[in-house]
């Protein structure tokens, strides 16, 4: 009767002019392989976020949408709401 749980990476969305990635992550409780219980939680990264922490896979598609051009589009949203 082994009780085990994991967490996985089930849902990751690009969405946006400024290419945010949203990541629902999925906590799963399984007995004797038998999933018992899921549970979600939800994050959004932006192109100023560090994302040395996060998955490989997160990794490259983050590095893969977040251009030169949409990171200096994001620094000038950016500043433009702080001067406002």
């Amino acid at each position: 009767m082994a009780i085990e749980r994991s967490i996985e990476h089930d849902k990751i969305e690009v969405v946006g002019q400024y290419k945010a990635v949203q990541v629902r992550e999925a906590t799963v409780i399984t007995e004797d392989d038998t999933e018992i219980s899921r549970s979600f939680r939800r994050y959004v990264l932006h192109p100023d976020n560090d994302i040395t922490d996060q998955t490989a896979e997160i990794q490259a598609i983050c590095n893969a949408v977040w251009t030169d051009a949409v990171k200096t589009a994001w620094a000038e949203f950016q500043a433009s709401q702080e001067a406002a």
